[in-house]
């Protein structure tokens, strides 16, 4: 799959970083591996050296453009066509407060928080509503910060200016 060069953030020799395609999110990134592999153990040595350090860097510059209340990186994909990629999915305040409101994902607490209150959601219940509600829904919800054109504006020259 070849990535929008309007959606493209950042590159390095073995990685390509870029805001999620699908997700009105603004700042939902991906980080996939240049080379057609799907398995870690796959990866050249460099590319695995050149990951641990672009990772943090990118969460360097998230957490202080963006200023996300978490960040959660993660390893989904199991797509076949797809190359090793990790989701770097930022949750605002103001998509929890959206979670709460929406009373579809309050049976989610009859699974794990039970009557508890909001301090105990977790990221697979934010993670399914990003995905649900940011991803996947034709309408997704008005976003209260940055738009994504802008986000992926802000990250690109972050980047430049880091030289990360």
């Amino acid at each position: 799959m070849r990535i929008a060069p309007s959606h493209v953030l950042h590159e390095t020799e073995h990685w390509l970083l870029n805001h999620h395609l699908a997700s009105a999110l603004p700042g939902y990134l991906m980080l996939g591996a240049k080379m057609p592999i799907n398995s870690l153990a796959d990866l050249p040595e460099a590319a695995l050296a050149e990951m641990g350090g672009l990772l943090a860097k990118i969460q360097r510059v998230m957490e202080v453009q963006l200023q996300p209340k978490w960040l959660y990186i993660s390893r989904f994909g199991h797509m076949p066509g797809f190359p090793l990629h990790f989701h770097l999915i930022p949750v605002y305040d103001w998509v929890e407060t959206l979670f709460w409101q929406d009373e579809r994902y309050r049976v989610l607490q009859d699974f794990g928080a039970g009557s508890n209150t909001q301090a105990l959601t977790d990221g697979a219940e934010l993670t399914l509503f990003i995905w649900r509600e940011f991803g996947e829904n034709p309408t997704p919800p008005a976003t209260a910060g940055l738009s994504v054109p802008t986000v992926i504006e802000r990250l690109r020259a972050a980047f430049k200016q880091t030289g990360a």
